[in-house]
């Protein structure tokens, strides 16, 4: 059942306000809360002045209040690219942990059904592939991007330990690789760097030998599958991810193609603890959710490509600095 008023933290990034907005689209009453550390009001700015729609700036990791009824708590909010997490590494913890105990304490004391924004990162350099719901991971405790791995699996932790000890009505949803027109230019993640770089011509710069692999979901796919969780009553987790795998290489050569670029690929030292697979296994989503993914990665990288063409055409500055 549609919830009637929800709160989305982290709703001014990427991801939440796809959220915001598909929210509002169906009648749904939106508190979006971020602290903008890597959201920005632009992303919402077209929901701004509606009546079901309110910004609320807010760092999660201390105290939290939405007076009136709450149907409904997303909790996205979290940096998610690997640039991101390692500038703020501490804020990405916090967020993870206090954070997460702040939403659900909102959850428990409105009676509101909760997700969380899981990653597909909890596998870590996973040694099951495709990665099933049930495999525990390989994660690095004190790597870089444990930073971000751990945050999640606490928050996971969190969640399930409110589930069982308060009764509270969580779900967790495991997140894989999503793109898509919103993303920043210099956000460090694959397809915006590729996208961007492929644009104004310089390099595309392609980590290792480009022989690992992801597996893209375009956004609208991705918020499909999480709303479809939200609506329902099964706890998780659940993978939302496109099982579409390809290697970063084939990724690049596709971004060059479809700009039509003439950017010659180069390959750059792999960062540390970088996954070399990443592939879901969404038999789950399918059967208790009705989900799978339906945008071909071609269409998907074409809409994002274009967004992104506008978007650097209107602010060429974007394309030298962050």
């Amino acid at each position: 059942m549609s919830a009637r008023r929800a709160v989305v933290t982290g709703g001014a990034g990427f991801l939440g306000s796809y959220l915001c907005e598909r929210l509002v689209a169906r009648g749904t009453e939106v508190i979006c809360m971020d602290n903008f550390l890597t959201g920005s009001p632009d992303n919402v700015a077209h929901l701004m002045g509606g009546p079901l729609f309110r910004l609320v700036e807010c760092d999660l990791t201390g105290f939290v209040h939405v007076p009136g009824e709450v149907d409904l708590v997303l909790h996205f909010a979290s940096a998610a690219s690997p640039a991101d997490y390692l500038r703020h590494p501490i804020e990405t913890l916090k967020v993870g942990s206090l954070g997460t105990l702040h939403a659900l304490g909102l959850a428990r004391e409105k009676g509101a059904r909760f997700v969380l924004a899981s990653t597909s990162e909890v596998y870590g350099d996973p040694l099951e592939h495709p990665q099933r719901e049930s495999y525990w991971g390989n994660v690095n405790p004190v790597g870089p991007r444990s930073v971000y791995d751990e945050a999640k699996r606490f928050a996971e932790s969190l969640t399930t330990a409110y589930r069982n000890s308060h009764g509270t009505d969580t779900a967790i949803v495991r997140i894989f690789n999503t793109y898509g027109p919103r993303m920043r230019p210099h956000d460090g993640r694959a397809i915006p760097t590729f996208i961007r770089q492929a644009l104004s011509g310089e390099p595309i710069t392609v980590t290792g030998d480009g022989t690992q692999t992801r597996s893209i979901c375009y956004v609208t796919d991705t918020v499909a599958g999480v709303l479809a969780l939200a609506d329902s009553d099964f706890a998780g987790p659940v993978n939302i991810g496109n099982p579409a795998e390809l290697t970063m290489l084939a990724l690049a050569e596709t971004v060059r193609e479809l700009t039509g670029s003439s950017s010659p690929i180069e390959f750059v030292e792999r960062p540390a603890d970088d996954p070399a697979v990443r592939r879901p296994d969404t038999a789950l989503a399918a059967s208790r959710l009705g989900w799978r993914p339906e945008v071909e990665a071609s269409d998907g990288l074409r809409r994002t490509i274009s967004w992104f063409t506008d978007k650097l055409s209107e602010e060429p500055e974007a394309l030298a600095g962050r």
